[in-house]
């Protein structure tokens, strides 16, 4: 069960935290993701970190802006999303399988949050 929070209403070169509250999955062989998707666009990687939080991989466009983490206090995976583009406009969705791998397809996720809109505008 994934919950997403944190989405909202932000200017280009602003900030945002998205929050992804994990419960009920076997913690310590899942690799959790975030995703976005754009109207009339497909739903595309964002950044993946393996449930230990040691790993990560990011998409090409937002390395060296987003930064994804593990909560070691609680079972949460935030996003946090710095010098924000007019681009970055989209529904964010986190999602969980369990692998290690970190997985870039959506296709290998089997687990889904109910997504968060991100709006960045002026």
């Amino acid at each position: 069960h994934l919950v997403e929070s944190g989405g909202g209403l932000v200017q280009p070169g602003g900030s945002l935290r998205l929050s992804c509250a994990v419960s009920g999955l076997p913690e310590i062989h899942y690799s959790v993701g975030w995703f976005r998707q754009a109207p009339g666009n497909e739903r595309e990687f964002v950044a993946a970190i393996n449930w230990a939080g040691i790993t990560t991989n990011y998409a090409e466009s937002v390395k060296g802006r987003f930064t994804i983490s593990r909560d070691a206090a609680e079972p949460t995976v935030n996003l946090q999303m710095r010098r924000l583009k007019i681009e970055d406009t989209a529904v964010y969705y986190c999602a969980a399988v369990n692998a290690i791998g970190m997985p870039r397809d959506a296709r290998n996720y089997d687990t889904w949050g109910q997504g968060t809109q991100v709006t960045v505008s002026s």
